[in-house]
């Protein structure tokens, strides 16, 4: 339990960021797991507009703070690097 009214007002203030950016949080992960499963059928056109989602979500949660922003990059490397192998098979 906060102590002062500012500190109150922080924990408040946190909650609310902490809602919002689990959303961010959320749709990034769901966005990059569909990208994955649609890589796994190897369907090239359905990949690309997948990965082109995936990685614009990323790089809206690592410009908002939610990620970093090499968390990011990690995960857009990985997902490219999925996404180029079912281009180079076909």
């Amino acid at each position: 339990m906060a102590n002062s009214k500012s500190a109150a007002k922080r924990a408040r203030t946190s909650e609310r960021r902490r809602i919002r950016n689990r959303r961010f949080r959320s749709a990034s992960r769901t966005l990059v797991r569909t990208a994955e499963q649609v890589i796994a059928q190897a369907d090239a056109e359905a990949a690309a507009g997948a990965v082109v989602n995936a990685v614009s979500m990323l790089d809206r949660a690592a410009q908002k703070g939610i990620i970093h922003p090499n968390n990011a990059a990690r995960r857009k490397s990985r997902l490219m690097a999925k996404y180029n192998k079912i281009g180079a098979a076909s």
